[in-house]
């Protein structure tokens, strides 16, 4: 089984920041991509951010220049570096990764189960 597990969100002023972590745990031979999403209330969920194993990233245009994402391989986790801050920006935000769990021939996808980002005027 592979287990996610995020932290980091809160509430928070326009302009201020958070740093979101995503940790994958379990029998895992490798991770490739590496994704945040995020969902407010009554909203579709949208993607944010990916990385992929190399290190590229691509960000949605809402939070391009804003938010950065990273990853640390060691440590399997994934991080989404959230400033300046927007009311528009409030939501549960998860992470998703696409790995290979040991025994596994293909590579699966997993979600987080969200962590609650909420930003006030």
């Amino acid at each position: 089984q592979v287990q996610l597990v995020e932290s980091g969100g809160g509430l928070v002023q326009t302009g201020g920041s958070l740093r979101l972590s995503c940790t994958a745990s379990g029998s895992i031979v490798s991770i490739n991509t590496m994704a945040w999403y995020r969902q407010a209330p009554g909203k579709q969920r949208e993607g944010v951010a990916t990385v992929t194993s190399g290190g590229t990233t691509t960000y949605a245009d809402p939070v391009k220049g804003r938010f950065t994402i990273s990853r640390d391989n060691a440590k399997n986790t994934v991080y989404l570096q959230l400033n300046a801050l927007k009311p528009e920006d409030t939501a549960v935000y998860y992470c998703l990764v696409t790995a290979r769990p040991t025994g596994v021939l293909f590579s699966r996808t997993f979600w987080g189960q969200g962590t609650q980002v909420t930003v006030s005027s």
